[in-house]
């Protein structure tokens, strides 16, 4: 009984095999149809029905291919080669998809699409070495990167062609844009020590220089790097950082009366006999709201190897810190629990030198990174 049912198993399994081939191929899907029904002719190489599905798949396939082929072959599109070789390289997969199953390909004998594949990959790659050629030859940076772009996309016909990788790396180097940024300079008046705040500064900007220009054209060299590689700038960048205002403490000040009817006085007689005697008391309740507003700025000045200004622009950052507290005078019964509760919160100390000076600086980087990307976004 166990071996009639693994042999039903079996049977199921096989004929759910053909029912997938047969029914890929009644879609039309004559690909997906050699596939399963050379998988099917692994398991059981003597299924002679699946051995004629897969050549009529294999031969309806060929059919198409090559009616498209010849369409495209006798039209006048750009990217004709390109086409052509797409469709000799899904006949070449149908070769080695049959070639996987010695059965069905000793009786259908698929034809070797190899020698089709490599001339149209060569056309196709072709076509976009004489686009960039062209291009090459126009001598603008514009121009220089549509040729890098076009022998990128020759590349991906030919991946090991040293001389199309180097070819395809001077077209961009010519199509960058190098930008020497000179050191950062002070230009306002402190009255404290920066130094330590203005290297991290300087490196933060230098690391938004990098990853936030908006174009895989720019690239921007420090003033060693260019010097110790020779490297004739297109741009010349000057940063320099303007006021800082360390901001000093501003009060508003609120006043309030309060009152509250309280007990001032209690005579006892017996124990359940008390009197009370009753009085209004009063307090002055002074409300502070105490601000301190810093602010920095940094400009740049972005000049062109003749000495002219392309651009010229102001990043500001701006650090504001608030806090509330509140004092009495009178009696402090007239005080509500609210009340007490501000009187105690007077101990907020304001926040110290650097990190004030780290703020401005994070809030000026975010300003610097967002325009940078936008102008530099339009290369």
């Amino acid at each position: 009984m166990k071996n009639l049912y693994h042999s039903c198993f079996v049977l199921l399994l096989f004929f759910a095999g053909c029912k997938s081939a047969s029914k890929s191929y009644n879609k039309g899907d004559y690909a997906d149809a050699i596939e399963l029904g050379v998988k099917q002719l692994q398991k059981n190489p003597s299924d002679n029905e699946t051995k004629d599905l897969v050549q009529s798949a294999y031969n309806f396939a060929v059919a198409q291919h090559e009616a498209d082929i010849r369409a495209i072959s006798n039209s006048n599109s750009d990217d004709r080669y390109k086409q052509m070789y797409h469709q000799y390289l899904r006949l070449q997969d149908l070769y080695e998809t049959i070639q996987a199953s010695p059965v069905a390909a000793a009786k259908i004998k698929p034809q070797n699409y190899t020698s089709f594949v490599e001339t149209y990959r060569n056309k196709a790659a072709d076509v976009h070495i004489e686009r960039a050629m062209a291009l090459l030859s126009q001598k603008n940076k514009m121009a220089y990167r549509t040729a890098y772009n076009e022998l990128n996309a020759a590349l991906r016909y030919k991946p090991s062609d040293r001389n199309l990788k180097d070819r395809r790396d001077s077209a961009y180097l010519a199509a960058l844009t190098k930008v020497v940024v000179v050191p950062l300079q002070q230009t306002g008046g402190y009255g404290y020590s920066l130094s330590y705040q203005l290297q991290n500064f300087q490196t933060e900007i230098i690391r938004t220089l990098a990853q936030n220009s908006g174009s895989d054209f720019i690239k921007f060299y420090s003033e060693w790097e260019a010097r110790n590689n020779n490297i004739e700038p297109d741009q010349v960048m000057e940063l320099n950082l303007g006021r800082i205002y360390m901001g000093q403490p501003f009060d508003k000040h609120q006043a309030r009366e309060v009152s509250k009817r309280v007990v001032i006085k209690e005579t006892v007689y017996k124990p359940d006999s008390v009197v009370k005697e009753y009085a209004n008391v009063k307090a002055r309740i002074t409300t502070t709201e105490r601000t301190l507003l810093s602010e920095g700025e940094l400009f740049i000045t972005l000049r062109d190897p003749n000495n002219r200004i392309i651009w010229n622009d102001r990043f500001t950052g701006q650090h504001q810190w608030r806090t509330q507290f509140a004092t009495y005078t009178g009696d402090e019964r007239a005080l509500s629990d609210a009340d007490r509760g501000q009187l105690n919160n007077n101990n907020q100390n304001p926040p110290r030198e650097e990190e004030i000076l780290d703020e401005l600086f994070r809030k000026i980087q975010t300003d610097f990174a967002y325009r940078l990307r936008n102008y530099y976004s339009r290369y």
